[in-house]
């Protein structure tokens, strides 16, 4: 697949990483397009650079296009990484309980 490199004059946002997946919004048309995985990340100043692995014949944006990513939800935040949590249930009766179903649902808020 061919590459696609974009040069920006201002700072990437703070979250980008490679792997995730490049898009962006069509001016003319309105459309969110989809452009591939981003394969290389060039900091700067005075440019930063992302390079795209895109596909052939693939659809490219102007400098008039707004180019934004998305963060791959299997990926980067499918599984608990770097946290920790811990519950303790007590029954302080002497009489009969029972624990039908503990349930919980995480997920990442922001960064």
């Amino acid at each position: 697949m061919p590459d696609l490199t974009l040069t920006f004059n201002n700072q990437l946002p703070e979250g980008i990483q490679t792997g995730d997946k490049a898009w962006f919004l069509d001016i003319s048309t309105g459309l969110e397009i989809s452009l591939g995985p981003i394969t290389s990340i060039t900091p700067g100043p005075p440019q930063w650079i992302i390079i795209i692995d895109i596909a052939a014949g693939a659809a490219v944006p102007t400098t008039a296009d707004f180019i934004f990513y998305v963060k791959d939800p299997i990926g980067k935040v499918g599984q608990l990484k770097g946290y920790y949590a811990e519950a303790q249930f007590r029954n302080n009766t002497t009489a009969y309980a029972e624990l039908f179903s503990v349930g919980t649902e995480v997920f990442e808020s922001s960064k």
